[in-house]
């Protein structure tokens, strides 16, 4: 027999089960190699890769390995190693990891199909799944709920671009969301998150609520979408659709400010997140004035936005200072890097529009969030049919994490 033995245990999971058989193997002085355990509906899989000492003694401590499981009510099974595969194996560790976040409402076979195919397909190998979210309660409606499983993958994609479009292909035919990221240092240590605002913190583009009661709804919502498309350079249509406001009366600004509807998931996130000491802070190309408010409503760090120009109760038309386009959107967020000491590799950036693509491109985790097409297909990840709160899991965040923080 081979001195390196793959143990295999499964059964019904039960308390002291890896203090028992662990002491035994102790008492023969067996050395481990690695180790894993899992445990699905009151079922325990435990693996251990083990090594025996010389013959004759190892006869016996199999026999006693066998014969304790078997009291326990457990099967055993026993694959030996050769020493060229181990050590093929060991050579692998340095190879390169990634991991995929499937996020969804149900958690449906055909979903772990597709995605499962695709990663076959990119030459990768699944080494560990896992769940992130809660247990499903069947007695409860779960049509707007979330299931979250985290994939960890070994090896690199043959074609990291196909790869992608691949994922986004199914995401849009399944409404499902999914991320792919490397697994490294950098993606857990994050510690800045900017947001833009109209379309992601919050559900409308104020500029558009603000031409509704100036009475030039239509005319500024249809050079708002241009622009959102990328049919449009920023700063360009900005001051067009702020000259359409012009005379407008101040005091409707408050109005616009207690309907503004924010995000689903918006307020989970910002919560949790600063429970666990991020910085956050709104980059926007809209107006500080409803930065403001939601800075107060959600606890932001900071609001770096265009100042609205206001003369005598009276929009002018026009804006104060420098204007927030994409170019500056990517400035302030590496501004907040560097006066937090951060690597852009600890930031996260989420955005919908054309205008912060630059941010998402130089994010260390870019977010096009219930995005436009175009901004899709630049970024290299997206949620598309959940909550701002969906960001969590790409974190790696479990939903039994809430409670914890709860307590804290």
């Amino acid at each position: 027999m081979s001195d390196i033995v793959l143990l295999t245990l499964t059964g019904p999971d039960q308390q002291g089960l890896t203090a028992k058989l662990s002491q035994i193997m102790a008492n023969d002085a067996i050395e481990l190699l690695d180790i894993g355990q899992s445990v699905i509906h009151d079922n325990v899989s435990l693996g251990m890769l083990v090594r025996l000492p010389p013959d004759p003694e190892a006869g016996k401590i199999v026999r006693d390995l066998v014969f304790a499981a078997d009291a326990l009510g457990m099967n055993l099974k026993l694959n030996p190693v050769g020493l060229d595969a181990y050590q093929a194996w060991v050579a692998e560790q340095g190879q390169q990891r990634h991991v995929i976040t499937l996020l969804t409402h149900r958690l449906q076979a055909d979903h772990l199909a597709a995605l499962s195919h695709i990663i076959y397909g990119q030459g990768l190998n699944i080494e560990n799944i896992s769940r992130l979210t809660g247990r499903v309660d069947l007695q409860q409606e779960q049509s707007d709920g979330k299931a979250c499983i985290e994939l960890t993958l070994a090896g690199s994609p043959k074609s990291d671009k196909e790869m992608r479009a691949e994922l986004l292909q199914i995401s849009a035919q399944m409404g499902v969301d999914i991320a792919f990221q490397e697994d490294n240092i950098w993606r857990r240590s994050r510690r800045l998150v900017v947001f833009d605002m109209d379309s992601t913190l919050i559900e409308q583009e104020v500029i558009d609520e603000l031409a509704i009661e100036a009475g030039v709804g239509e005319q500024v919502a249809e050079i708002t979408e241009a622009a959102m498309r990328g049919e449009l350079e920023f700063q360009d249509s900005f001051r067009r659709r702020l000259a359409l406001l012009k005379g407008l009366d101040a005091q409707v600004l408050e109005t616009i400010a207690q309907r503004l509807r924010v995000t689903e998931g918006a307020e989970r996130l910002v919560r949790t997140l600063k429970a666990q000491g991020y910085k956050t802070a709104i980059l926007s190309g809209g107006f500080d004035y409803f930065g403001r408010y939601l800075q107060q409503k959600l606890g932001i760090d900071e609001v770096h936005a265009n100042q609205l120009q206001i003369l005598d109760g009276k929009v002018t038309g026009e804006v104060q200072g420098e204007i927030v386009d994409g170019q500056r959107k990517a400035w302030l967020l590496k501004e907040l890097a560097r006066r937090e000491g951060l690597s852009l590799q600890q930031v996260i950036a989420v955005g919908d529009g054309a205008n912060d693509l630059p941010m998402l491109s130089i994010a260390g985790l870019g977010i096009a969030f219930r995005a436009k097409p175009i901004v899709k297909q630049s970024a290299k990840q997206a949620i598309s049919n959940h909550g701002l709160d969906g960001i969590l899991y790409l974190l790696g965040h479990r939903d039994r994490d809430d409670h914890e923080l709860a307590r804290s």
